[in-house]
């Protein structure tokens, strides 16, 4: 008898590594396509424009947290009406 435990347990390990994929979050590659898209293209070379300006300079006062809000407000408004069918 010991033997057909042995069979029973090696078989349910296969069944459970078949089981546990990798799940992948939709908001990720929601983001980041509305992120490329049309709409919000505009404000993420802004961001990158400013990125690079204070990156450049070694003492200002300059933030981009503007051009970073409108950017990510972009992505929202584009993610918000796509995420809904993930969720039902």
């Amino acid at each position: 008898m010991s033997e057909s435990n042995n069979v029973v347990a090696e078989n349910e390990e296969p069944q459970q590594e078949e089981e546990e994929q990798e799940l992948v979050d939709p908001l990720e590659s929601l983001k980041e396509n509305c992120g490329n898209s049309k709409e919000c293209i505009e404000y993420k070379e802004r961001l990158a424009q400013c990125n690079d300006r204070v990156n450049s300079r070694s003492k200002t006062t300059e933030t981009c947290q503007e051009e970073l809000i409108d950017y990510l407000h972009c992505i929202d408004h584009c993610v918000a009406p796509k995420i809904l069918k993930y969720l039902k």
